[in-house]
C-alpha cells in the first residue's frame, strides 16, 4: 500500500481549476451569476472589484464547509452555509466601504447579493460537502475565477464601445478611445451601457465558446 500523498497541484487538483475556466464555466456553462453580468458590468473597475469579492468569498466558504463537513447535521446544512457566507461577504462589504468607497457605491446591494449567489452555493452542496480542503479552495479558485473571467470581459466591451474609456482600479478612467476618432464623427453606442447588451454580449462569448468546442455543440 503506497504512502505516497497526492501532489497539491496534481494533473487532478489542476483541472478544478482550469475547468471552470473553459468547458463548465459557471456562467456561460451552467447559466449561473448571470444577474451579476447585468448589473455591475457597465464598467470594468466595479466588474474586477466584483469577481475578486465573489472569488474570496467562494474560496473561503468552500473551505470553512469542508473542514466542517462531517459535523454539519443534514438537516441545517443550508442554514449553516447562508450564515457562513454571510459572515465572509460582511468582511468583504466593510473592507470595500473602508478602502474602496465609491466602488462600493457604484456595486450598492450587489455585493449583499453575493449571500444568495448561485454559484457559492452551488459550490457549497456539490463539492465542498464532499471533498477535502484543499480540493475545495482549488475548486473555489476555479469557479470564482471563471465567473470573474466573463464580468470582466462583458464589462471591458461594454464600456469600450459604450464610453471609449476603461475604469481600472487604481489607475481611474482612461481614455482609450483618442479624442481624434471623436472629431472624425465616432461615436459612443450607448447601447452598449443599457442592461440588456450584457446579455448580448454573454450570449457573444456562449456562441463563440461553442464553436470552438465540438463536445459542447453535442451537449
Amino acid at each position: 500500500m503506497s504512502s505516497e500523498k497526492e501532489p497539491l497541484f496534481s494533473a487532478k487538483n489542476l483541472k478544478l481549476i482550469t475547468t471552470p475556466l473553459g468547458t463548465q464555466n459557471p456562467i456561460t456553462i451552467q447559466v449561473l451569476g448571470i444577474c451579476s453580468a447585468l448589473a455591475v458590468t457597465a464598467k470594468l473597475e466595479p466588474a474586477i472589484v466584483m469577481a475578486i469579492s465573489v472569488t474570496f468569498v467562494t474560496v473561503f466558504a468552500n473551505l470553512v464547509i469542508s473542514l466542517l463537513r462531517n459535523t454539519i447535521p443534514a438537516r441545517i446544512r443550508i442554514i449553516v452555509q447562508l450564515v457562513i457566507v454571510a459572515a465572509l461577504v460582511i468582511i468583504v462589504d466593510q473592507v470595500l466601504q473602508a478602502f474602496a468607497y465609491e466602488v462600493s457605491k457604484q456595486l450598492s446591494v450587489f455585493v449583499g447579493l453575493i449571500i444568495t449567489n448561485c454559484i457559492i452555493m452551488g459550490r457549497l452542496e456539490a463539492f465542498a460537502l464532499g471533498n477535502k480542503p484543499w480540493p475545495s479552495v482549488l475548486d473555489g479558485i476555479g469557479n470564482g475565477a471563471g465567473y470573474g473571467m466573463i464580468l470582466i470581459i462583458v464589462a471591458f466591451f461594454r464600456e469600450l464601445f459604450g464610453s471609449g474609456t476603461l475604469t481600472l482600479p487604481g489607475l481611474g478612467t482612461l481614455q482609450i478611445i483618442p479624442q481624434f476618432m471623436y472629431d472624425l464623427g465616432y461615436v459612443n453606442n450607448g447601447f452598449m451601457i443599457l442592461p440588456p447588451m450584457a446579455l448580448v454580449v454573454v450570449g457573444i462569448i456562449i456562441w463563440v465558446q461553442r464553436s470552438r468546442n465540438k463536445e459542447l455543440l453535442e451537449s
